[in-house]
């Protein structure tokens, strides 16, 4: 018999190395009732085969992320939301504004919400639940952020912690959390992406509360409940700026469900908003892998024409402070774009709606348009300076 050589052997075939799974947080910001349109995102990552590792939320954003992290089928949340009626949720606290009046803790009462959450969040701990959950509040005896569900934060009741996220102040009782007394965590942070991404390949964030604040003609006489949820919103609008302006990593989709002309507690539009939702996650999920690829920033990005109209330009140099990097002042004292096509994802560009004349118009382009038929200049060139009018 032959002795076998090395030389003769035959060489195995090196071993396929298995890629591991990218831990993905998914982060549910609050919204009132246009929240709902986290159930279609929640569908459509299933349908794209997306598992988040953690599931982060704040308000209805928690009562989500409790049910989708305790395993609740996407379609029983999508019956529990279109099955849900006002006197679910709301049951005028009258006694309590009758005999403490300004001392009374809410306009609200506590225990029609609270039997909200305990329809779906049915276990006793944090330690308990099928997914890691992490449940933003804010303890208003000390003013500091608490995110229940965090190393340290978990052995407290799960029903407690989400009831303190949804009670918006004023609106209902603050929640006892662990000997804390807490409130809706959107008063800090209604999108909790920067504690939520530790550790993460990927963030998903969803926000329906804060997203576009078109204007309201009519909010002076829509009454007490109008005007302060709009003064919430732009308060939550603002403070979720800050964040987005420096994130780098990990990579974030930011999803934007179109729902900003939908109340906060309007109950008719359950079907829209879930449909919303789906639509939006689709659509942005089509970036999933070049978010993965380029490993920073915020997406999708899609370029996007800066236009001013000088004729309404009264030379505030608003738009040059809050974006000096992107506005610019002419010799007339008119604004102009330093950079008229921009790649923008959907967290830039807020300057554009604090123009106090409307004179600042930002365009979402497909590549290779440009507005009014004019030659596009491709985003990822050297940039290049134009001055309009």
């Amino acid at each position: 018999m032959t002795p076998t050589t090395p030389s003769r052997l035959k060489r195995a075939a090196p071993a396929k190395q298995k890629r591991r799974p990218r831990k993905i947080a998914l982060v549910l910001g609050g919204g009132g009732l246009k929240g709902f349109a986290h159930i279609g995102v929640i569908r459509a990552l299933e349908e794209l085969g997306i598992d988040p590792t953690v599931v982060a939320g704040t308000s209805i954003g928690a009562l989500i992320a409790a049910a989708y992290g305790n395993g609740m089928a996407v379609t029983e949340m999508e019956d529990r939301a279109r099955n849900l009626k006002r006197r679910d949720l709301f049951r005028l606290n009258r006694m309590g504004m009758l005999l403490e009046r300004t001392k009374s803790p809410s306009i609200y009462l506590e225990d029609p919400l609270r039997k909200v959450v305990e329809g779906v969040v049915q276990q006793p701990n944090f330690q308990k639940l099928k997914k890691r959950v992490l449940v933003n509040t804010v303890d208003i005896q000390r003013g500091s952020q608490v995110v229940w569900g965090l190393h340290g934060l978990r052995d407290v009741s799960v029903i407690d912690a989400v009831y303190a996220s949804c009670a918006l102040p004023g609106f209902y009782p603050p929640g006892h959390v662990g000997g804390r007394l807490c409130v809706d965590g959107g008063v800090i942070d209604n999108l909790p992406a920067s504690i939520a991404g530790r550790g993460m390949d990927m963030v998903i964030a969803v926000d329906t509360g804060s997203s576009d604040l078109e204007p309201e003609n009519d909010i002076a006489s829509a009454g007490f409940t109008s005007i302060y949820m709009r003064a919430a919103t732009t308060m939550m609008h603002a403070l979720q700026l800050v964040p987005f302006e420096k994130w780098t990593k990990p990579p974030m989709i930011l999803i934007r469900p179109k729902v900003s002309h939908i109340g906060w507690f309007s109950f008719s539009d359950t079907n829209e908003v879930l449909k919303a939702g789906y639509t939006a996650a689709m659509d942005a999920l089509q970036h999933f892998e070049e978010c993965c690829q380029e490993g920073t920033g915020v997406f999708p990005r899609q370029p996007t024409e800066i236009v001013v109209d000088p004729e309404k330009c009264i030379g505030c140099e608003l738009c040059v402070a809050l974006a000096p990097d992107l506005m610019a002042m002419d010799g007339r004292r008119k604004a102009y774009p330093v950079t008229p096509i921009v790649n923008w994802s959907p967290a830039d560009g807020d300057f554009v709606h604090h123009c106090p004349t409307y004179a600042i118009e930002a365009t979402r382009l497909e590549r290779g348009e440009r507005k009014g038929g004019r030659t596009t200049v491709d985003p990822t060139s050297e940039p290049t300076t134009r001055k309009t009018g």
